[in-house]
């Protein structure tokens, strides 16, 4: 216990340094040495960043307007978190004067080791790291991106100019959130960030490994389970060595943390990609299917599904059984939701007698369509109104034989306002039962929609494929926790920490 509590705190460095050292800090501003240091010259600026800050750079006096040293043995005191961005040459003799300044931590972010062959070099600056007992991530990688201490070490500009003189958001930094990012990938992390972003979703933490000779993608699932902030943890991985580390230390995290996993390097092709992109050596990739079952990681098999995973786990609670409900405006896109969550392995049953009953005694009244059909999907036709989303979403939650409900209110019924979304929202938050909601386009209206489902905690997708693989990590979230005895201790927790 005392050894992994000292694991997590050696990893904390990262996330919240007393001091930082920018070796390779630069004033040229399409250099990565001038983007990482001016990212935290800003959010120090902002008072978000409250470490010490010192750039290194040999030919400079001073890099926006803070002291440079010619060496990290200049610095007056100790420096905790060593940032390296100068040539794979250098960097054994930047981790070696780090040492007498008592470093607890460094980030590579330099390439040209092991991923193109330099196995010695990386080799060697592995061996200086551990006789230091300094902890590294990297080479080869984006570093640290957290929202809430300022420690931002992407050196991907938040702004472009344009050859026309117009500056354009390029790399913006999702707000905080719960959602955390483990990525081996650099690129891959930081298009999803953009996506976040764009979607307005909310990060905790975003960790690049790259060559990763050190921390791993096992230690830093660890730390994040300790993590408050972190609900949910999505994972890209191109290889996981240490194996059985990581289904235990897996199985652990998930009894109180999901875990959604892109396994990239499926095929030999991809595979082969793999080693030329950071060095990864894959394994066999039904044995990667085996260890993400027995640990209860949800294995995404794209982007979209990898993200919409992400955000249905944070914000809804898992179902506690396997079988789901259809409400809808449209027949078509309700059937293709079916037809998806049917392949997943998700249950769509016909509804029982008494809630067919209940639907029929409202249609008798008209307070739904008497050509409705109410067999599952609860299909209200185009005729479907605000009010008569509001009546079957609340039937379908109260049927103790219906564990979710997908809602399909598409905007383009001439009945529909956009107050249903509301209605929908309030009464999900009478049951602890899952609610994603799908509509389908990309006017003004269908954003405008979606918008607003995600802002009040009900995810929203684009379309029925993409709500059918959420609601489906759901119920196979919800079924591993029921299986090993973690359903209500999870479900108490979500209660506390989103529903209060």
């Amino acid at each position: 216990m005392e050894e992994a509590l000292s694991a997590v705190k050696q990893l904390k460095t990262f996330f919240e340094p007393k001091s930082i050292a920018v070796v390779g800090a630069s004033k040229k501003i399409t250099k990565a040495g001038h983007v990482i240091f001016k990212n935290f010259v800003d959010n120090k600026r902002r008072g978000v960043f409250k470490g010490e800050l010192y750039p290194v750079n040999p030919h400079e006096d001073y890099i926006l307007a803070f002291k440079c040293y010619p060496s990290i043995t200049n610095i007056v005191g100790d420096v905790e978190l060593v940032v390296v961005v100068v040539p794979a040459e250098s960097v054994p003799q930047a981790l070696m004067e780090a040492v007498p300044k008592h470093a607890k931590a460094a980030v590579i972010i330099s390439g040209g080791f092991g991923e193109v062959g330099n196995h010695e070099l990386e080799a060697r600056v592995k061996a200086i790291a551990q006789k230091a007992g300094i902890r590294v991530l990297g080479p080869n990688c984006l570093g640290v991106y957290d929202p809430t201490t300022g420690v931002d070490m992407l050196f991907l500009p938040e702004t472009k100019v344009l050859i026309t003189g117009d500056e354009v958001v390029a790399t913006p930094r999702p707000m905080s959130g719960p959602i955390a990012i483990v990525t081996q990938s650099g690129a891959f992390g930081v298009a999803v960030l953009d996506y976040m972003a764009g979607e307005q979703m909310g990060l905790s933490k975003f960790v690049s490994f790259g060559n990763k000779i050190d921390v791993n993608e096992t230690e830093m699932l660890h730390y994040l389970s300790h993590d408050e902030q972190t609900r949910v943890i999505l994972l890209y991985a191109e290889s996981i060595e240490a194996g059985r580390e990581f289904m235990e230390v897996a199985k652990e995290v998930t009894k109180h943390k999901p875990i959604v996993a892109i396994k990239a390097g499926k095929t030999e092709a991809g595979a082969r990609a793999a080693r030329s992109h950071t060095g990864a050596i894959a394994g066999s990739d039904k044995i990667y299917d085996s260890v993400f079952l027995q640990a209860g990681v949800l294995r995404a098999r794209d982007m979209e599904e990898f993200l919409g995973a992400g955000e249905a786990l944070a914000f809804q609670p898992p179902a506690e059984d396997n079988n789901v409900a259809v409400v809808t405006s449209a027949g078509g896109p309700a059937i293709m939701a079916v037809d998806e969550c049917v392949s997943r392995g998700v249950n769509v049953k016909r509804f029982s007698d008494e809630t067919i009953q209940r639907f029929e005694e409202l249609k008798k009244t008209g307070k739904l369509p008497s050509f409705a059909t109410n067999f599952n999907p609860l299909d209200l036709t185009g005729s479907a109104t605000s009010e008569m989303f509001e009546l079957g979403t609340k039937i379908l939650l109260e049927d103790p034989e219906i564990y979710g409900v997908m809602v399909f209110g598409l905007h383009h019924s001439p009945g529909m306002q956009e107050d249903y979304v509301d209605k929908v929202v309030n009464l999900s938050k009478n049951y602890l039962k899952p609610v994603v909601a799908c509509d389908i386009g990309e006017t003004e209206m269908a954003l405008y929609i979606r918008d607003r489902f995600d802002k009040q905690g009900v995810p929203a997708y684009s379309s029925p494929e993409d709500a059918s693989r959420a609601m489906a990590a759901l119920v196979h979230y919800g079924l591993y926790l029921k299986k090993n005895g973690f359903f209500e201790s999870y479900l108490k927790q979500f209660k506390e920490k989103v529903r209060s």
